[in-house]
């Protein structure tokens, strides 16, 4: 087994249908590039064309500090990709009229708790917040994870310095009352672009707000949307009953310490999955085979607003725009100008992972680098990976 320093350079690969040579070649060199960088301990990278000529998920590196080796098939934290699930469930639950993407939020969850949610000088905004603001990241809302008020410290930075802990929606909104303005009024949806602002609080809302209009919990609720259909038998809640028949999954890093915290790691209900299991997904959500009509996972990319330019390396800013529960990455022209860069429409991860449909490619892409300090790598290495691959398709055999 060749070795580069402690970090192994041989790539595990699953493949199905014919792949190119050079396209695979690409593929390993890729994915060995991915585990050489700094802090970073395994690698996995999937990939499959429009056509389904090919799937091929290749893997490189440690999986824990154990030394377990990261296979094609070994799970782990899709960490925001989450959303994709959450934003589609929504769309399903309005497709079988359980809801409507402009309910006021205070429809579906208690008034009571809701209260003061929304502040912004000296008005509460609360009432007017819809299912559409939270799934556009338009509501205005502070992330509880990542933001605090002047002087705090924020629950990622205490989660940093202390021992694991939980807790619950309830708590998420106490959090979020703590600031005495949030960003901005919640923007109004008059086909203009408006600022939208990342913010986890709002889809720990929807998930209360899916729980509460199927009167089931969560994970309960994708099995029956998601993973029984498209049979995406390795994707599961932490937590849920289902986590015990699980494979052993990949540990997210942050610089050089282990993430383990599992009371922590259910509070956030962000899901584990595989590569195979999130291209699976993601054609089914992009085809639209997915929902009763293809016009609702169209709804998703018909309107994009620019996100706003953030210094947390985790939260995602511009250039990323975002839609419904979805994001669209391209690189303006002015920070491209000698290479058009592909377009990229699906989601990533704080743990530097991601899920993308490449359009002008016809690309579906996937994978992680499970390392915090890695948020923005995928916005840097996929875009490369169209590239070559468009080009190597283009040369004569």
């Amino acid at each position: 087994m060749a070795q580069s320093g402690r970090k192994t350079t041989v790539v595990h690969s699953i493949q199905h249908g014919f792949i190119p040579p050079t396209v695979k070649d690409l593929l390993e060199q890729s994915v060995q590039r991915l585990a050489s960088r700094q802090g970073i301990r395994h690698a996995i990278v999937g990939i499959e064309p429009g056509d389904q000529s090919y799937r091929w998920i290749g893997s490189t590196g440690m999986a824990d500090p154990l030394g377990t080796p990261m296979m094609p098939d070994t799970p782990y934290c899709i960490a925001s990709i989450t959303k994709l699930f959450t934003g589609a469930a929504i769309l399903r639950l309005h497709e079988q009229r359980l809801l409507s993407l402009d309910d006021p939020l205070r429809k579906h969850l208690c008034p009571e708790l809701l209260s003061g949610l929304h502040r912004y000088k000296g008005v509460d905004w609360t009432a007017t917040l819809t299912l559409r603001h939270l799934l556009c990241h338009t509501s205005g809302l502070p992330d509880y994870l990542s933001e605090s008020p002047k002087g705090k410290k924020t629950l990622l930075d205490l989660l940093a310095k202390e021992d694991d802990r939980s807790w619950d929606i309830a708590e998420v909104i106490q959090i979020v009352r703590t600031w005495k303005n949030a960003h901005f009024p919640p923007r109004p949806f008059n086909g203009r672009r408006h600022t939208a602002r990342y913010s986890d609080t709002n889809f720990q809302l929807l998930l209360s707000v899916i729980e509460a209009v199927t009167d089931q919990p969560i994970h309960e609720v994708f099995a029956t949307l998601f993973y029984k259909p498209l049979g995406l038998a390795h994707t599961w809640h932490p937590g849920s009953p289902a986590e015990i028949h699980m494979p052993a999954a990949a540990m997210p890093w942050v610089g050089d310490q282990p993430i383990v915290k599992p009371l922590a790691f259910r509070s956030f209900r962000d899901l584990f999955s595989t590569a195979n299991d999130t291209l699976t997904f993601l054609r089914a959500l992009v085809t639209g085979s997915l929902f009763d009509s293809p016009a609702t996972a169209e709804s998703m990319w018909q309107h994009w607003n620019p996100l706003a330019f953030s210094l947390i390396p985790s939260t995602p800013g511009w250039p990323i725009e975002y839609g419904l529960a979805m994001m669209r990455f391209k690189l303006p022209r002015f920070l491209s100008p000698w290479m058009l860069t592909p377009t990229l429409i699906g989601h990533t991860g704080a743990s530097g992972s991601w899920l993308f449909y490449a359009p002008e490619a016809d690309l579906y892409l996937t994978g992680t680098v499970d390392q915090l300090r890695a948020a923005a790598l995928p916005f840097r290495e996929v875009p490369k990976w169209i590239r070559t691959i468009q080009m190597a398709r283009a040369k004569k055999p």
